[in-house]
């Protein structure tokens, strides 16, 4: 497996942490405010179905880490499907965040490793990984 490749799985692998994590934090936000009767961030239906919809893509991403190994084309449109979209979200908060003074410096780093990792995905050395199938299975003899 290229290194190349390597990077851009330990990169999903993170965004499907942090997007788990994010369907959880979502819902105990929302919970908490509703036990101390403040305003909720969204009714609590709509985040229930936000978080399973976090829950699921975190499984999506995992299921295509693991798969990567066996070399399956849909994996790595997955994995460009899905760096496009966050870098192209992160793009967006940039250009909003110059109107109240600037990004931080974190978001600036994210969008870069983001970016980077699209960049691989849709290079040479991850398509040639992708492309090439395993050897045939022999059938056996006995």
């Amino acid at each position: 497996m290229p290194a190349a490749l390597v990077l851009v799985l330990v990169v999903v692998a993170l965004h499907a942490l942090g997007t788990a994590v994010g369907g959880w934090a979502l819902l105990q936000e929302n919970t908490g405010k509703q036990e101390h009767g403040q305003d909720l961030l969204m009714p609590m239906g709509m985040a229930w179905s936000v978080a399973l919809c976090c829950w699921g893509l975190a499984v999506l991403l995992a299921v295509c880490v693991v798969r990567a190994r066996k070399r399956r084309p849909w994996v790595r449109v997955v994995f460009a499907g899905w760096l496009g979209l966050v870098a192209f979200s992160t793009l967006l908060g940039v250009v909003g965040s110059l109107a109240s003074g600037g990004p931080s410096l974190a978001v600036l780093v994210l969008f870069g490793v983001d970016v980077s990792a699209l960049w691989l995905v849709l290079g040479d050395t991850v398509h040639r990984w992708f492309s090439v199938r395993g050897p045939a299975p022999t059938p056996s003899r006995g």
